[in-house]
């Protein structure tokens, strides 16, 4: 019962950046832990960055630095910074909410970075 929907993906050239957002909707008081995650072409889906009910966040070694893991309780909504991109950034970007009853994902949403 909590749906997630995905925006700001799109095309962008290396060093530039995107914001990408998921709001949530439904039964967000059972969501323990919103997570952002990939996959490239020929790859498995991995975590990237991940943000707790409680606000403590994390992100994988390949994108600190470059990427931030946020959230605006007020509207629901997880986002994930992105600067510095670059060409092996490209992938299917994922929110995921992660509750004792399950996991839900969001729809998927684009990431293309140029040379």
């Amino acid at each position: 019962q909590v749906q997630l929907v995905e925006s700001g993906g799109g095309l962008v050239q290396a060093g530039g950046s995107l914001r990408l957002s998921c709001a949530a909707s439904g039964r967000i008081f059972d969501i323990n832990f919103m997570g952002w995650y990939r996959q490239a072409p020929g790859k498995q889906r991995e975590l990237i960055a991940g943000i707790s009910s409680g606000g403590t966040t994390s992100t994988v070694d390949s994108v600190k630095g470059r990427f931030t893991i946020s959230r605006d309780n007020a509207k629901n909504t997880v986002y994930l910074q992105m600067n510095s991109l670059k060409p092996e950034d490209t992938a299917v970007y994922y929110c995921a909410a992660l509750m004792v009853v399950g996991t839900t994902w969001g729809q998927g949403t684009q990431v293309t970075v140029s040379s």
